[in-house]
């Protein structure tokens, strides 16, 4: 009888075995979450104007990029490479020496120059440009002060040197970025452990063989880093590089796609910046990977810094302070003696009005930026699907991609589907709505976004990678679900970084030239515009209002940016 039930047994488990499978199946087909989705969306997002301008420069309408290879590309790629160089080392050098000197001496005013030195970091480099022309051209100070002293009539009777040119666009733009250099290198120095600079002195090494054989080796990777930003920095640079009459790739993008009207030609010439961009990123990163050192003593003992005597410390803090004065005290003297000297500017509308839309666009960008660094952040940790973890690191390089570049990548496929939806809408309802995206600011938004969106993310990663899982763990044993797990647990704690990234992407839009300049609506102006659009008419003292509260603006992130690197 046994044996004869075994089928039947058999048969009646059948129907359970199945319904097994099918439910561990349904378990294993597990759709990713809102989260992934949305921080896959987000990264996305960040990378579609790079990859626009790429498919954009191989499929243009008109191929002009024979033409531009045999005529004008040799010459933007000649002057791009040797700003870039150019000012890399100048900064290079002033950082990497201030670093020095104020992490290992003692001189007068060595504690106040420690943090005078960040401040052009609140100067832009083109006010800076600016600035430099009026105080050293024929009708400037300078000149004018030589032709009273030595009795000169006129410019024939004397030699000056020519202000707008190469070498001066290299001066003012390594005076304005030197403090990326100066601060990581200052950082690198003080790491430094005290006993291999004793060892290098126990064998005979004196001041400068000890920089040059152990802190600058020790250094390199900081420093390396530093000049790879200041380079990026460069390329990126308009302003400054079109009021002296230089032309680069960034120049050529203007000029072939405002000037010649060729959209095709300007993604090509953009496309040639982001390559020399992405090359430089990867040589920068390769170097670093090939030299690493190492503190392989088991007590960290910080060097003594050494009390100068008093040439030498003299000579130590005008040293420091000459990069200071070129960055910061000149051109911030200069426009604000011509915003004093014109106090009715200050009551123009339109200066206020570009103060509101700075204000508004800045804020929004800033706010979306920073909401969507810790939506991304937080949907790559939380999720376990490979997509959004693969594409969040590749979402940094916005911050590499010059202004002028986004520009080209947002507004040509922006405008295309800006006419599409206008149509669409008009054959189905017969209103013509005109052009929303590229005719308000919401271009201009989007490309912020995108330029700066590398800052919001490594803050929100930072934060919350100091968080402990195990707060998040519990808040999720207890019934708290992931939105309220990151309201609840994480915005507390990250607080206080979500504030300081609100505040540095905010300030990095107000100064953002490049792109404003191409995606800005029809007579839209932002504080910014206004300085380059007053300046580029030889009217200073127009535009130094708009210039003097874009470098208030600055100097609130870099007194933010002094507190946190004490």
């Amino acid at each position: 009888m046994a044996p004869g039930n075994a089928p039947d047994a058999a048969n009646k488990d059948a129907p359970m075995s199945l319904a097994q499978n099918r439910h561990s199946s349904r378990r294993a087909i597990r759709l990713p979450s809102p989260w992934s989705w949305g921080a896959a969306l987000i990264a996305m997002l960040v990378l579609a104007p790079i990859l626009a301008v790429f498919w954009i420069a191989a499929f243009p309408a008109e191929n002009i990029w024979p033409h531009l290879v045999a005529t004008t590309l040799p010459r933007y790629l000649g002057n791009t490479l040797i700003l870039m160089f150019g000012v890399g080392l100048a900064a290079g050098a002033s950082g990497s020496g201030a670093a020095w000197l104020i992490s290992r001496y003692d001189f007068p005013g060595r504690r106040w120059l420690e943090y005078l030195l960040l401040l052009p970091l609140a100067i832009p480099a083109y006010v800076g440009a600016y600035a430099l022309v009026d105080f050293l051209e024929y009708a400037g100070p300078v000149q004018t002060g030589l032709r009273q002293i030595f009795g000169w009539q006129t410019a024939r009777d004397y030699w000056f040197p020519e202000i707008r040119s190469m070498g001066a666009a290299i001066v003012v733009l390594a005076a304005a970025l030197y403090p990326y250099v100066y601060l990581l290198a200052r950082n690198a120095f003080r790491e430094q452990s005290a006993s291999s600079h004793e060892v290098a002195q126990s064998l005979g090494a004196g001041a400068l063989g000890r920089f040059l054989r152990v802190g600058l080796p020790l250094a390199r990777p900081a420093i390396a880093a530093g000049m790879a930003i200041v380079m990026m920095e460069a390329v990126n640079d308009f302003g400054t590089v079109d009021y002296f009459a230089v032309q680069t790739l960034t120049t050529g993008i203007f000029s072939v796609w405002l000037q010649s009207n060729n959209a095709g030609g300007a993604a090509q010439i953009a496309s040639t910046v982001l390559a020399l961009v992405i090359l430089l990123v990867l040589l920068e990163k390769s170097s670093r990977r090939r030299m690493r050192f190492f503190n392989l003593s088991t007590r960290h003992r910080p060097v003594a810094r050494k009390r100068l005597g008093r040439s030498m410390g003299w000579g130590a803090s005008i040293a420091c302070f000459l990069p200071f004065a070129m960055g910061f005290l000149l051109p911030g003297g200069v426009i604000l003696k011509h915003a004093l000297a014109n106090a009715d500017a200050w009551t123009d509308p339109a200066l206020w009005r570009a103060g509101v839309h700075t204000l508004t666009v800045g804020g929004i960008a800033a706010v979306a930026t920073v909401l969507g660094g810790i939506f991304l952040v937080y949907g790559v940790r939380i999720s376990r699907a490979p997509l959004p973890r693969l594409l969040m690191p590749v979402t940094t390089i916005g911050y590499a991609a010059p202004g002028a570049v986004l520009g080209v990548g947002i507004l040509i496929p922006l405008a295309a589907l800006d006419h599409l939806l206008a149509d669409t809408v008009e054959t189905v309802t017969g209103i013509d709505i005109g052009l929303v995206l590229t005719g308000s600011a919401f271009a201009l938004v989007l490309a912020y976004f995108v330029r700066f969106f590398a800052i919001a993310q490594g803050a929100a990663d930072a934060a919350m990678g100091r968080v402990s899982p195990n707060l998040a763990a519990a808040a999720r044993s207890l019934g708290r679900s992931q939105g309220q797990t990151l309201r609840q647990i994480y915005y507390p704690l990250i607080r206080a970084s979500v504030a300081s990234s609100l505040l540095l992407v905010f300030v990095d839009c107000v100064k953002e030239l490049p792109a404003t300049l191409l995606l800005r609506p029809f007579n839209y102006e932002t504080l910014a515009t206004r300085v380059h659009d007053q300046a580029s008419l030889e009217n200073l003292g127009q535009a130094a209002p708009a210039a003097v509260l874009v470098t208030l603006t600055g100097l609130a992130a870099v007194a933010l940016l002094a507190r946190t690197s004490r």
